[in-house]
């Protein structure tokens, strides 16, 4: 192939993936910016006593920045329940997913699972949810 045309080559290939390139991270950050909810990914139980539980807790919310974040998490009963919640005061945008806990949660005896939820500042719950069984029960 001539030089001429090998550069003109190179260069049709190096627009074309660039191209290709940038509108799949536009497409990228425009599904992490449509995320309404922050997701729960897994969480742990220990039993801390008589009806009392220490849960750790792993949300995944990639859209998180100082405007709006993941700020809770909470443990509740499949009827709807609240047993537990946990605030978070700032964003984790260098930090995702992260892992928090929430600890003493007190749990009447009949209950076996709790369902794992988190919140996002602005939308309120919802997302990918969690059910973790009680030691124990």
């Amino acid at each position: 192939m001539p030089p001429m045309i090998r550069h003109r080559f190179c260069l049709l290939s190096f627009a074309l993936f660039a191209q290709t390139f940038a509108s799949h991270t536009a497409l990228a950050a425009e599904e992490v910016s449509a995320q309404k909810y922050p997701d729960v990914l897994s969480a742990t139980v220990q039993a801390r006593g008589a009806d009392s539980f220490d849960f750790d807790v792993t949300v995944s919310s990639p859209y998180d920045s100082p405007r709006r974040y993941a700020d809770a998490f909470r443990a509740m009963g499949r009827d709807g329940t609240v047993f537990g919640e946990r605030t978070l005061f700032h964003d984790h945008a260098s930090e995702q997913p992260f892992t928090r806990d929430l600890y003493g949660v007190k749990i009447p005896p009949g209950v076996r699972a709790v369902v794992i939820q988190a919140r996002d500042q602005k939308y309120g719950y919802g997302g990918k949810t969690v059910e973790v069984v009680l030691p124990g029960r």
